[in-house]
């Protein structure tokens, strides 16, 4: 089909039918909203839900205590005597962050996993109008099966 033609012209021609290809597709009716199972009809659609939900979802600043990775040279006490070494700090702040849901707002009581706030040494919660928070460890449970991950639960303690 294209044998005879300059190169140029065949990438054209190419290029024409893909394009002719890909509208045709589009000139397809989208199919109807369909029911979810037979007799159940879908009353909200996902972006009222996740517009009635997402207040509740929480960021979760974490700040916690790391020990700090030294040399196992820079403990003998001839190595450290020679480059005259002062102390190395044992151990170092480390942030991290996760999310949380809120679950009692007159309470302050926020639902998050355990890995989240495990060994915090300050918590803070911002809410997704950007008010922060500091938030104190109320409780926590990390004997649950990891289908159900563990849980703290904690309240916020400053405005």
């Amino acid at each position: 089909m294209f044998i005879g033609l300059p190169r140029a012209p065949q990438i054209a021609a190419i290029l024409v039918m893909c394009l002719a290809l890909s509208f045709s597709g589009g000139a397809v009716p989208p199919a109807a909203a369909q029911d979810v199972a037979p007799g159940v009809r879908v009353e909200r659609s996902l972006p009222e839900v996740l517009e009635e939900i997402t207040p509740a979802v929480v960021n979760i600043a974490v700040t916690s205590r790391a020990s700090a990775e030294t040399n196992p040279l820079f403990n003998d006490p001839y190595f450290r005597r020679f480059f005259d070494l002062p102390q190395m700090p044992q151990q170092r702040p480390r942030m991290s962050a996760g999310s949380g849901v809120i679950v009692d707002a007159d309470k302050g009581y926020i639902l998050t996993n355990h890995h989240v706030v495990d060994g915090a040494s300050e918590i803070a919660v911002t809410l997704k109008d950007r008010r922060r928070f500091t938030a104190e460890l109320v409780g926590s449970d990390k004997t649950r099966k990891p289908i159900h991950e563990s849980v703290h639960f904690w309240a916020k303690t400053t405005c």
